[in-house]
């Protein structure tokens, strides 16, 4: 089963870059997707429905902003928009499809970089979100949650780990909480269990200012996170770069 999760920075952006065309050689079973920033009425029909998929959205209610998807080959059992909680759901950040036993989610975890109160939000976010996290580890389902959670867990993950401990994404707190996610609740960091070791060969995220992309001035921000049994069926992993659809670059599982 091959997984790619990829923030979009806009859905209509990265299709006139050729994601279209790029996810039909992929052949991947799903694809999650992140900060779709469109409304239904925004969407082509290939972007609700490529060849071969399924689509299932959970939107914004603001207008070109944040949101999350799902492609699937196979139509699942269930989709769950949302988290059950109205503040959080009103900007589109959890989408969840049923195969069976398997869930595997599409998820957006707020940035806190444009100032304190977007901060406070993110640590709000994070205390309400954990007690999900924890019953979904306990279900005894087998999950993945694909997606962009706006933290790099250690220094390995970021190239300006040491300029950077007083930034949002980086903050002791959000790392601390991302620790607390794999070391006491027993979830799994694909990549790094792939690749323990790997630093700037790991990053996926760059920022447009300067010359990040091309200095490879990165952040691992993006991840697959996984329920043991079903992280253990991991392959391989590979961060895709030959094109870019975004500021992001799809990280790609294959699952047995």
């Amino acid at each position: 089963m091959k997984i790619i999760s990829l923030n979009l920075n806009g859905i209509r952006s990265a299709a006139n870059k050729g994601l279209y065309a790029w996810l039909k050689k992929q052949d991947a079973d799903i694809i999650c997707m992140q900060e779709i920033k469109a409304q239904v009425s925004d969407m082509t029909t290939q972007m609700l429905n490529p060849e071969g998929y399924f689509g299932y959205f959970h939107y914004a209610d603001k207008k070109g902003y944040s949101g999350v998807g799902i492609y699937s080959k196979v139509q699942p059992d269930a989709v769950i928009e949302g988290l059950g909680i109205d503040d959080i759901d009103r900007e589109g950040r959890y989408i969840e499809a049923r195969f069976g036993n398997l869930s595997v989610v599409s998820l957006y975890l707020p940035s806190g970089s444009s100032g304190e109160e977007r901060q406070a939000f993110k640590f709000s976010v994070m205390d309400r979100f954990m007690p999900q996290l924890q019953a979904l580890k306990q279900s005894g389902r087998d999950v993945v949650i694909c997606g962009d959670w706006n933290i790099a867990h250690q220094e390995i993950d970021l190239k300006n780990y040491k300029g950077n401990r007083k930034n949002s994404g980086f903050l002791p707190e959000e790392r601390a909480w991302l620790t607390s996610l794999f070391d006491q609740t027993g979830w799994v960091d694909v990549y790094r269990k792939l690749h323990p070791d790997t630093t700037d060969a790991s990053y996926t995220w760059w920022s447009n200012r300067g010359q990040a992309w091309a200095k490879n001035v990165g952040w691992r921000i993006d991840y697959q996170i996984a329920t043991p049994e079903f992280a253990n069926k991991a392959l391989t992993t590979s961060i895709y770069k030959d094109e870019r659809f975004s500021d992001h670059a799809p990280l790609i599982v294959e699952y047995v």
